[in-house]
């Protein structure tokens, strides 16, 4: 029987694992592989043994395995390691969702005459209204010098 604690230290170790595992290949195909620390690199030379016998896949899967389960005992957790992840049952079929258009918008007037209601059309009487106070405030100001 898994405790609870020992399930949750196992979801640590395994994303823990696979993540550190992406980066070390990554690092290794960029020529970065002697800034790892050791056991980095002793990981990734077993994975280059696995490699040479078997599938990439299953050298990763196995690689990945060796990783969480060395992360697991550092982190704590107790006896074996439990599996993380479910094997499925059968390979899912279509994740493709059809498309469906978006229902129209419908188009409501307010009291002042917006277009939208949403406001995304602007109203041309307030500009027109500033436009024709400065004109009216220019023309009383040369009559007034005048």
């Amino acid at each position: 029987m898994v405790k609870a604690a020992d399930m949750l230290i196992a979801r640590r170790a395994d994303t823990r694992a696979r993540a550190d595992f992406a980066t070390w290949k990554m690092m290794a195909k960029l020529n970065g592989a002697s800034a790892l620390p050791p056991e980095a690199q002793e990981f990734l030379a077993s994975y280059q043994n696995l490699l040479a016998q078997t599938s990439e896949g299953e050298a990763t899967e196995a690689t990945i395995v060796a990783i969480y389960r060395a992360y697991y005992a550092e982190m704590g957790g107790g006896g074996t390691p439990p599996d993380v992840r479910p094997r499925q049952a059968k390979p899912a079929a279509d994740n493709v969702t059809a498309f469906r258009r978006p229902a129209p918008k419908t188009k409501t007037t307010s009291f002042f005459g917006a277009g939208t209601a949403a406001g995304a059309q602007k109203r041309p009487l307030p500009v027109a209204l500033i436009f024709a106070c400065l004109v009216v405030v220019y023309v009383g100001i040369r009559y007034y010098w005048r």
